[in-house]
Parts: structure tokens; sequence; C-alpha cells
């Protein structure tokens, strides 16, 4: 093709429709060749966009570094124990009011604009820290921070409709590398600089993310689908795609989702559904649904996000020593689960292109599995004479201690197979639910319903990391362990019954699973 075709071809985006049949005649094995060299814009956008989260992995992380610093002495503000376990969870509370409201919006004015959009919240909340005076500054920053993290979930919508089927499961599990830098990052700053200059640093940081964002085009699929925009669709795509075979195949792959949206609005308009929220009751749409659901509870019973936020009080449970691992300080616990999930979102991120999603799940729930069970098979053993209680103090605080220490194990096994259950959590159960809302929820209701799921995921987050701390004390850990690899056994089992593979499909194809008259 010379450039005088391509450019024609730009001007007047129609004539790929009849340009592009000869790819309907192409070898099958030649669809979706996409080389590194011509992916680097694709994975640019990608980790631009991601940035974002980077913010969100800082802020889950930011109060373990905060609030020892102001309940210091030397301190500029005080708190008590009430205002700092506020200071903790609003962020939390405020995040799925972001998601849902991201939907809508991003459908409305473009997942690009909404990306520039989740930095301002970001930026107003980082300002209220560096200019705290008192405790009202610091909560209407959390708040910020939190809403900002919901809005952050459009990020996972656009690097989904920006990147090819052949590498799309490796660019949207860059979402938990860069929030596992973010928590990673505040931990490490968190050892030797004060909260307000960390505030600084983010500022910056978020400022940055903000600048990139105005280089990235905007989501191609957005363009055609909610703007009816052929010309500017098809230079999106040309921003993507340097190489103009591959440009001009993954243009009339988004021509047919077009097409295919208006061919199934004419079919409900003849079968006289009128109403938007029947679509939603449709096969493509209510199963990928239940299927997240499904999945996002039982990521949250398997309470691997407890094990992260109350990681020391854990260690302390099983009992030991544990220097012989480093475990000194809660910061330390911190920066090695930190490490673990940063470390394992790597190396997901770099097989996620060859590995489907099942595979990688599986390999999660089994590791996950066995870890818990032994990890409990090893407490009922070598702990059944060590009976623990909780004594109050005056000042309404509790305190764990062993009644019969004589007997008390080294902890060192039992932490270690805790850090295992962690590890293979990382590697699927903690990451791909988050990256299937981009994957299996059809274009029409990404955006809705992806703020939706992400809404629903949070508060039973929340919901469970309120609850665990009352369940550890009136439960002993190796009969919760034993819970949680049963739970597990129950996520294994719905993977194999339910969860579809992605990897290299099309949206068309992840349609067609779950509609099998869907066209």
């Amino acid at each position: 093709m010379d450039r005088n075709t391509e450019v024609s071809i730009e001007d007047d985006p129609e004539k790929l429709q009849y340009k592009n049949s000869f790819l309907d005649h192409k070898d099958k094995r030649n669809d979706f060749e996409l080389s590194w060299k011509h992916s680097l814009k694709q994975v640019l956008a990608a980790c631009i966009v991601h940035s974002l989260v980077i913010q969100a992995g800082i802020n889950m992380a930011f109060s373990a570094v905060l609030l020892p610093q102001l309940k210091n002495s030397s301190s500029d503000m005080q708190i008590n124990l009430n205002q700092g376990s506020w200071i903790a969870s609003i962020l939390t509370v405020s995040l799925p009011s972001g998601a849902l409201i991201i939907g809508p919006l991003m459908d409305k004015f473009g997942r690009k604009k909404m990306c520039m959009l989740t930095t301002v919240p970001f930026i107003i909340s980082w300002l209220l820290h560096v200019f705290a005076t008192n405790l009202c500054y610091i909560l209407a920053a959390r708040v910020l921070a939190g809403f900002g993290a919901g809005l952050s979930t459009v990020g996972i919508v656009y690097v989904s409709e920006i990147s090819h089927p052949k590498y799309r499961p490796m660019m949207l599990t860059f979402n938990s590398v860069f929030v596992t830098f973010g928590i990673l990052l505040t931990c490490i700053l968190g050892f030797g600089l004060h909260w307000r200059v960390m505030a600084k640093i983010f500022l910056a940081l978020i400022i940055l993310s903000l600048i990139g964002l105005f280089f990235v085009p905007e989501s191609p699929y957005w363009l055609l689908i909610f703007k009816d925009d052929k010309q500017m669709c098809a230079k999106s795509i040309r921003w993507l795609y340097a190489d103009s075979r591959i440009f001009e195949e993954q243009y009339q792959k988004v021509l047919e989702s077009k097409q295919t949206l208006q061919e199934t609005s004419k079919k409900s308009l003849h079968r006289k559904i009128k109403d938007n929220f029947k679509y939603y009751l449709e096969p493509v749409v209510l199963k990928p649904v239940l299927i997240l659901l499904a999945l996002f509870i039982i990521q949250q019973l398997s309470s691997a996000y407890v094990i992260i936020f109350y990681a020391v009080d854990i260690f302390r449970k099983i009992g030991g020593s544990f220097k012989h691992i480093g475990l000194i300080d809660e910061f330390v616990a911190l920066i090695l689960l930190g490490g673990i999930r940063f470390v394992m979102s790597i190396v997901l991120a770099a097989i996620s292109k060859k590995v489907g999603r099942r595979v990688l799940m599986f390999i999660s729930a089994l590791g996950m599995i066995v870890s818990s069970f032994i990890l409990a098979s090893y407490m009922i053993f070598t702990r059944s004479d060590s009976i623990s209680s909780v004594v109050p103090y005056t000042n309404g605080t509790f305190k764990e201690t062993l009644l019969d220490r004589s007997t008390e194990p080294d902890g060192t096994v039992a932490v270690v197979l805790v850090l295992c259950y962690i590890c293979f959590s990382s590697f699927g159960w903690l990451v791909i639910p988050w990256t299937l809302i981009g994957e299996l929820l059809p274009v029409k209701v990404r955006g809705t319903l992806g703020g939706v799921m992400v809404s629903v995921a949070y508060i039973l987050m929340f919901l469970i990391l309120k609850v665990s701390p009352f369940l550890m004390e009136s439960i002993r850990l190796e009969y919760i362990f034993l819970a949680l690899g049963i739970t597990n056994v129950i996520g294994l089992v719905f993977l194999y019954l339910f969860l579809p593979e992605t990897l290299g499909k099309t949206f068309k194809d992840i349609a067609k699973y779950f509609d099998k008259n869907y066209e």
C-alpha cells in the first residue's frame, strides 16, 4: 500500500469496508499478528493511563505511614484512636461512589477525558494534605482520594478498548502492577520522610500522569459507538497501529462492533423491547455480570485482602519468633507483603500474553487451597495445647495472650505458609477478576456496569475488613484458614464450570460464548 492510499482511507474511512474485503479471504493464522515494535504505542498509552492507579495503591498504604506520625507527640496535629480509624476506613467508604458515577460519565464524555478528570480529586487531596492544619483537612483529603480511586476504574475500560487482543490480557494486568507499585513506594518512602513531604511527591506524580494523558488518543470504540465519528476513530486506531495491515484489520473489527450493535438495536425494536434495561437481561450482559459478581464474592471471602490489611495482627496470633524472616515491625511486614504482590503482578503481566486467564486462575486457586489446608493442619496439630485469650484494657483496646506459652511452636513455618497464600492469591484471585471487567462486559454497557461491579467489590471488601477483626477474636486462626480452604475449593469448581477463556479473543468472540445467537 502506498502513502496516498493510506491518506485517502483515513480521509474517508467508509472505503475500508470495501478495501478490507480481502481480509475475509486471508489465512486466519495471520489474524492478530502484531510485533512488539508495533505494540509499543499501546503499551505506552496503557502505562500512562494505569499510572492513575498508582494513586489508589498509595492511598491504600498511606494511612499506615500517616497514622503513626500523627500519633507521635511531636506532631503538629494530634489524633486519638477513633479519629485514626476514620482516617484509615473513610477511603474505602467513598470509593464506590466514584466507581458508580464514572460509568455514565465515560460513556457520555469519553474515556480519555474521564481519565484526565480522575486526576483532579487526587490533586486536591494532596494539596489538602500539604496545607492541612486540622483533622478536617485530612478527612476531606481521604474522601477525595477514595472518590478518585473509584474514578480511576475508567482506566480498565480504556485499556481494554485500545489494546490488541494478543496483548490485552498483559496490558490489563498492568493495573495490578501499578497498584502494588504505589503500595510499595509508599512503604519505602514512609521509612524516612515526613508525610507532608510524601504528599508533595505524590502530588508531583499525579501531575505527571495528567500531562501524559494529553498525548494518548481517545478510545476508538467510544468514538465510533458513542460519537459515531468514523474519521476520529480511524485516526485513533492509526495512532495505535503504525502497521497499515493491522490498522485496517482493527478498524474493520471496530466497524463490525458498531454494525453488530445496530443490528441488535433493530432486533430489539422488532421484538418491541423499548426499555434499555431489558438489554441487561440479555445473556451477553447478564451472564458476565453474574460471573463477575460470583468472582468478587469468592475473592473477598478468600480473605487475601484481610491478610494484607491485618498482617501484623495475624502474625502475632500465629506466634513464634519472626526475626528469622525479618518481620520486625508493621512497616517491614507491609513491605514484605507489598513486595510479594509487586513481584507477582510483574510475573503475571509477563506471562499473561501467552497463558490464559483460566489457567492462571486455576493455578492461583490450587495454590491457595494447598497453602490454606496445610497451614490449618499445621496449626491444629502443633498448637492444640496452646489456648489464646483476649484481655481487655481500660482504654478499650484488646491484646491477645497465650495461656500456655510452653507449648507455643515457632511460628516461622506458619508465617511462610501465610506468605505463600498471599503469593498464590496475587497470581490470580487478587488481580484477574478486576481485569475481567474490561473483557467480559459488552462495550455498550462496560462503562456503567463496570462501575457497578467495582462498587460492589469494594463494598464487599469494606464489610469483610470490618467483620474480620471480630472473627479473629472469637475463632481460632486454624479454623479460619480451614474455612478459607473450603471457600477456595468452591472457587475452583466455579472457575471450571463458568469462567470462559479470553486470551486472544475479540469482544465479539467473548459475546458469542455467552450468547450463541449473537451476531
